[in-house]
Order: C-alpha cells, then sequence, then structure tokens
C-alpha cells in the first residue's frame, strides 16, 4: 500500500482513494486543516467519506459546520456520537467536568467520548487527519503515514506550515469555523477550549489548565509497549460497570 512519507497532500489522497474508496474516511472537526482535507479530497472524488465525533460538548458554532459543509460542497457528513452508557457510567462515577481534576481523567473523557467511536465506526481502514508538525512540540515527529493495527493513519498536511494552510483557504475560498474570528487558534469541545493569547502556540487554548501535560486529545496517540496508563485503568473501571 502506502509507505512512502512527505509526497504532496493531494497525491497521498488520490492514492488512497484509488486504493481503499469508501474504506478511507476523513475525521475533522472542521478546523482549518480538516477543511482544508475536506476541500482536496472531494476536488479529487465526490464520494469521499466525512465523519465528525459529536462529543456531546461541542460548541454550537461547530455544530454549525455540519450544515455549512453539507451545503457547500453537497454532501452528507457522517456523525459519530460516543456511546450513551460509557457517557453516563463516565460522568456519574468521576464528574460531569472530570477533565479538570488531572490529566489522567481529561484522556479518559476524550477517550469515551471522541477515541472510542471513532475506533466503532465499521468499514475504515484508512483515516485522515489533519495535524501539522509545526503545531506543537508533540507533533513534530508525526509521520504522514503510519500503520496502527490494521489501519492506517495519514497525516497529509504533517509537512504543511499554518501559511500554507492559510493560503490554501484563501485560494479556494473553503468555510472557515466562526471561532477563528473570535481569537480561537484550536477548537474542540466547548468547556476545553479558549482563545489564545497573543505571543502563546496554537495548541495554548486546550486544557489550559494543565501543565507540562501533552495537549493531545488521545486521538493521535499510537501504541508504543508503554506501560499501563492512568487512563487505561480509569476506562477499565468505566467498561467493567456496564
Amino acid at each position: 500500500m502506502i509507505e512512502i512519507e512527505d509526497i504532496p497532500a493531494a497525491a497521498l489522497i488520490r492514492r488512497t482513494l484509488d486504493d481503499l474508496g469508501r474504506s478511507f474516511a476523513i475525521a475533522t472537526s472542521f478546523q482549518d486543516e480538516g477543511m482544508v482535507l475536506v476541500d482536496m479530497a472531494l476536488r479529487i472524488s465526490r464520494d469521499v467519506r466525512v465523519l465528525t465525533v459529536d462529543t456531546g460538548r461541542l460548541p454550537s458554532a461547530t455544530l454549525d459546520m455540519i450544515g455549512i459543509v453539507e451545503r457547500r460542497y453537497g454532501i452528507n457528513v457522517q456523525i459519530v456520537r460516543p456511546d450513551a452508557a460509557e457517557v453516563a457510567t463516565m460522568t456519574s462515577r468521576f464528574g460531569q467536568d472530570l477533565f479538570r481534576d488531572d490529566t489522567a481523567c481529561r484522556r479518559l473523557c476524550c477517550e469515551v467520548r471522541k477515541v472510542r467511536p471513532l475506533k466503532a465506526v465499521p468499514d475504515v481502514r484508512a483515516w485522515a487527519f489533519g495535524l501539522r508538525r509545526d503545531q506543537s512540540d508533540s507533533r513534530r515527529d508525526i509521520a504522514q503515514v503510519e500503520r496502527v493495527g490494521d489501519i492506517l493513519r495519514l497525516h497529509p498536511l504533517a509537512a504543511w506550515t499554518k501559511r500554507q494552510v492559510d493560503d490554501y483557504l484563501e485560494e479556494h475560498s473553503v468555510p472557515r469555523h466562526p471561532l477563528y474570528a473570535a481569537g480561537y487558534a484550536t477548537i474542540g469541545c466547548d468547556p476545553c477550549t479558549r482563545p489564545v493569547h497573543p505571543g502563546e502556540d496554537e495548541r495554548a487554548g486546550r486544557w489550559w489548565w494543565e501543565e507540562d501535560a501533552a495537549k493531545e486529545c488521545g486521538i493521535h496517540f499510537s501504541p508504543d509497549g508503554r506501560a499501563e496508563r492512568k487512563l487505561d485503568v480509569l476506562l477499565r473501571e468505566v467498561l467493567a460497570a456496564q
């Protein structure tokens, strides 16, 4: 399949579509990078699967983007939601805003609301995400293509800069998430995202109450043989209570 890295983003998407067709999907929360992928892919094929996860804690502006994208491109965005029983068990045991307690609880919330729902989507052999290496230190070594088990994870924009993203959006008049105009540089769940201040990096608006923690939701971590995390213990407790 695909083993080379840092080929042009459109070429990587085209090659994956040619190889996998509807087994390839773009996962997006309608941030700029995700919108570049959506626009780029739909210029190649009108049969691209576009998915978003409604975590239950999204800003209303993100939900509005679903309709904006569907009207602009004439597609149906597939909305994925977390397991209601898992969410109810998690919040009853740890609280609705458990993500403020510690990093492990925040990652548990992301795991239940976002990571596990995507893992449960059937018939997907390759995902595309809009990560860039220059977004943060935790992303500087991401591969353009990586394999996690039987699943390919594509980061077509890994080598892109923010300027390249902005230029693409402007050139193709791609819709932008309304919260960018309010000072947001990254957009996730409503209680976990804020506008960034002058001089802060792009990821500073996520989980800003944490110190010295990787600003990642968990979707972008690959198995690497690390010792069991507190997250794994908490998740096991939630699942055992089902």
